[in-house]
């Protein structure tokens, strides 16, 4: 049988309803498990970019924060999570620098972010929670200019 030549033909049968019944689609805010998380959630995903950053650069030093607490306490385990959590945050403001657009100073960052990178790392290495805290002083100073450039933009 051709389905070209083939002449329409009625759908005879029903098709069953699905077992248990459908709901609705679950709110954010049971995927967030609560109203804050949801706000949170809502809140990164309409801000602009100049505020995005900010927001990655606040995430960046809680985790140095911690890390270097962590490190003080002697809970290296914990120290090294958070401080993998920062590096991370650092490695997408990396990522992210628009050199065409950005010119001398998104060059300027990419040198920045590199060398906490290399301070983080050495932090690590020497269990130093001063280097992370060096770290974090360089990165509230950036932190402050985005937060101005972001207040600007509004």
């Amino acid at each position: 049988m051709s389905l070209k030549n083939a002449a329409p033909q009625p759908i005879n049968r029903v098709i069953p309803p699905s077992y248990p019944p459908t709901q609705q689609e679950p709110s954010l805010a049971t995927y967030a498990g609560n109203q804050s998380a949801a706000y949170k959630q809502q809140s990164i995903l309409t801000a602009p970019p100049g505020r995005l950053v900010v927001m990655l650069y606040d995430g960046c030093l809680r985790f140095l924060f911690q890390s270097a607490y962590a490190m003080r306490e002697g809970d290296r385990r914990q120290s090294q999570d958070r401080m993998r959590r920062a590096e991370a945050i650092i490695d997408e403001l990396t990522v992210t620098l628009d050199h065409e657009r950005g010119g001398e100073i998104a060059s300027r960052l990419q040198g920045i972010y590199a060398f906490c990178r290399r301070h983080l790392i050495e932090a690590a290495a020497e269990q130093d929670p001063n280097k992370i805290e060096e770290v974090s002083e360089l990165l509230s100073e950036l932190r402050e200019a985005w937060a101005e450039i972001a207040g600007s933009e509004a």
